[in-house]
């Protein structure tokens, strides 16, 4: 009997999901070496949607896309994330060529799949360039944001394997994912002074809802209400962005009665 129930059980249970079969080589060619390349790259329509963080961070159902944002040439080192990968200056690739290639060891293999820690050893690589070519604020606080983002995948998966020791783990990388979002912030901040919209593919509400929730999250509540009361009063804003402007200012109001 209980041979019958688990057989009935198995076939009931969910099939497993490939990550590979949302995935195909994406060709690139390297404007330092000029080399070609290929990276693993989330099939277009592919993947659900099937929620979004409070920071605007999308969550899919059976793969992660974020691990695949960044493109790393194997053969001389330059990295950028896949919207800036082709975008150099003779300068920028001679400063990349001096202090990025130079010392670049080749330990980047493509594979059907990247783990959580080979995708934040890509996202570290583009971050290492975007310093080099002096990239500007906003394209190194984005690197950083999806790296905050990254981390914060790799805690929900290890939550949800509930193994020993990962509970250590997942302190371990939520103290990084807050590093990291605290860049991205001051990036941002610093990068919206400058340049203009659109910025990172977001435009100027979405800019700053996403900025007024990072400042809540490290209590400069100032900022968040008065970035939150700009959307709402906004002609530019869209209704989605409105409500999630409105819904984090309940949440400011009340962090700001908490720590009166």
């Amino acid at each position: 009997m209980s041979e019958v129930m688990a057989a009935k059980e198995e076939k009931n249970a969910a099939p497993v999901v490939d990550e590979a079969s949302f995935l195909f080589d994406k060709g690139f060619d390297c404007p330092v070496c000029q080399g070609k390349i290929k990276v693993r790259t989330l099939r277009s329509g592919r993947a659900r949607v099937i929620r979004s963080d409070i920071d605007l961070r999308p969550v899919y159902e059976n793969v992660e896309p974020l691990k695949y944002d960044p493109v790393v040439c194997p053969s001389c080192g330059y990295s950028a994330l896949a919207r800036y990968f082709p975008s150099l200056t003779q300068a920028q690739i001679q400063d990349i060529k001096e202090k990025i290639c130079k010392s670049f060891q080749a330990v980047i293999k493509e594979q059907p799949t990247y783990t959580y820690e080979e995708a934040l050893y890509r996202y570290k690589l583009c971050l290492a360039n975007a310093i080099v070519k002096h990239a500007p604020a906003s394209e190194m606080a984005y690197i950083c944001l999806k790296i905050g983002w990254l981390l914060r995948s790799q805690q929900e998966k290890l939550a949800l394997e509930d193994a020993a020791g990962n509970e250590k783990k997942c302190g371990e990388l939520k103290a990084q994912e807050r590093e990291f979002l605290k860049k991205a912030m001051d990036g941002f901040f610093d990068a919206r002074q400058v340049e203009e919209y659109p910025m990172c593919g977001m435009d100027e509400p979405t800019m700053e809802y996403l900025l007024a929730e990072l400042a809540m999250e490290f209590d400069q509540l100032d900022n968040a209400s008065r970035l939150v009361s700009g959307i709402i009063a906004s002609r530019e804003a869209s209704n989605r962005i409105k409500d999630r402007a409105r819904d984090l200012k309940e949440m400011v109001l009340a962090k700001m009665k908490e720590t009166k």
